[in-house]
């Protein structure tokens, strides 16, 4: 199975939306910190609630999630790359950068779990915000938008390691 890392987007019912979304990140490409270049593909999908999404991912970077501190360090990197576009992007009403992030809530969950809304990376529209209500942790990200600040992808060897995973849960039986 493949742990995708991606920039996902849900732009509302407007299929057009999502399309226009696309394009902006289309074939960009970032240099990444260990000189790297990583060129992005795009693809666009509805949820079960009939919104439109863009799911936004690099090329030649991991599909099997974050398996080392190094992987995680240059996740974070495109990720903070990813984000300095999105500034820049049309349209759209929420935004996550990370691993396995597509669809990572629909419009109406995203409505029902505002009263303990707490995604670092999240950007929402000010739109949204506001239907909201005011959320404490929310900060400036552009004009339009507001976000939780990113706080980066983390390695957890527990995760990566089925023999670490495996030692730990001897551990716990015997507790």
């Amino acid at each position: 199975m493949a742990w995708i890392f991606s920039l996902s987007a849900e732009c509302g019912s407007d299929e057009s939306n999502a399309n226009k979304f696309a394009e902006h990140f289309e074939g960009i490409s970032f240099l990444l910190s260990n000189g790297h270049q990583c060129q992005c593909r795009t693809d666009t999908f509805q949820d079960i609630e009939e919104n439109w999404w863009c799911r936004v991912s690099p090329h030649n970077l991991s599909e099997v999630g974050i398996d080392s501190a190094e992987s995680a360090y240059l996740m974070t990197d495109l990720g903070i790359l990813l984000y300095q576009s999105l500034r820049f992007a049309t349209a759209f009403r929420y935004a996550l950068v990370g691993v396995e992030v597509d669809e990572f809530r629909t419009y109406s969950e995203l409505i029902e779990e505002s009263s303990n809304l707490s995604i670092p990376g999240l950007v929402l529209a000010k739109s949204i915000q506001q239907e909201l209500g005011i959320l404490p942790v929310l900060r400036p990200f552009s004009p339009s938008y507001v976000w939780q600040p990113y706080s980066g992808e983390v390695y957890n060897p527990l995760m990566a390691s089925p023999n670490l995973k495996n030692k730990l849960n001897e551990l716990l039986a015997v507790s």
